[in-house]
């Protein structure tokens, strides 16, 4: 059972299509109070904070309607639409049942038993095409890089790109003649956390074995600290143009 006195949970997605624009803030969902449990700071029944996970939810199915999540049956998400994501849900550690369904009481697309280890942070995902649509779960590290570092998760979630490259430049560097720092990223493959030492990049994703550039970020700073994690998107309801939803990883 979940924890009462869930705080309102606030939506994320980009401002417009750029890629790798700051997130905005775009509405704050009222939570139900769930349950009969005792608070967060009562740890005599084990649901004190220390005995809990946290657990980020995207929406990255770009065929997808809108959607609501339940945490053992209870909703805890609601009219959630593509490329929108929340903070971290506060939940208590153990064997959890995830369901996302089409809001308004529509069919479940995801139906999925995930056990959280307490004191641990994910990212859940629904990702691919609504036809076979799949949770997507990623364990989050949300120490601090290296002093003067920044720290950056790829994801491949663009469900129509098929393999790709990566390429991790200093900005306008020419990628002719050089061989990609990633190659071969597949359909919901992740890079795990990459330190890099805090500067100006520019990340740049081409269909595998060639040069064809199909995201382009242009100039992104990366501050010393700075941890995020970026999915590769399609453009809603699948294909091009493709973009980069970015997601720092912070609690705050």
């Amino acid at each position: 059972m979940l924890a009462a006195g869930w705080p309102a949970i606030t939506f994320f997605q980009p401002k417009g299509d750029t890629v790798f624009r700051r997130i905005a803030s775009l509405a704050v969902v009222g939570l139900a109070l769930l349950g009969a449990a005792c608070s967060d700071d009562d740890s005599s029944n084990g649901n004190g904070p220390g005995n809990n996970a946290f657990v980020r939810v995207v929406h990255a199915s770009p065929d997808a309607p809108n959607v609501d999540v339940l945490v053992d049956g209870q909703t805890v998400l609601t009219d959630v639409q593509y490329k929108q994501f929340s903070g971290y849900l506060s939940v208590p550690k153990g064997l959890h049942n995830i369901k996302v369904n089409v809001t308004g009481g529509g069919a479940t697309v995801i139906n999925a038993d995930v056990d959280l280890a307490a004191g641990a942070y994910y990212t859940a995902i629904a990702s691919d095409f609504a036809a076979t649509i799949t949770p997507l779960v990623l364990l989050d590290d949300l120490s601090a890089p290296v002093a003067g570092s920044a720290k950056v998760r790829l994801v491949h979630t663009a469900a129509s790109a098929g393999l790709v490259d990566i390429y991790v430049t200093t900005p306008n560097a020419d990628i002719s003649g050089v061989a990609p720092n990633v190659a071969n990223f597949d359909f919901q493959d992740e890079t795990g956390y990459i330190e890099l030492p805090a500067g100006n990049y520019q990340v740049r994703v081409t269909a595998a074995g060639t040069k064809t550039v199909a995201i382009d970020t242009g100039t992104l700073p990366l501050a010393s600290g700075y941890i995020a994690t970026a999915l590769a998107v399609d453009a809603p309801g699948g294909g091009t143009p493709f973009g980069v939803l970015l997601m720092e990883d912070t609690t705050d």
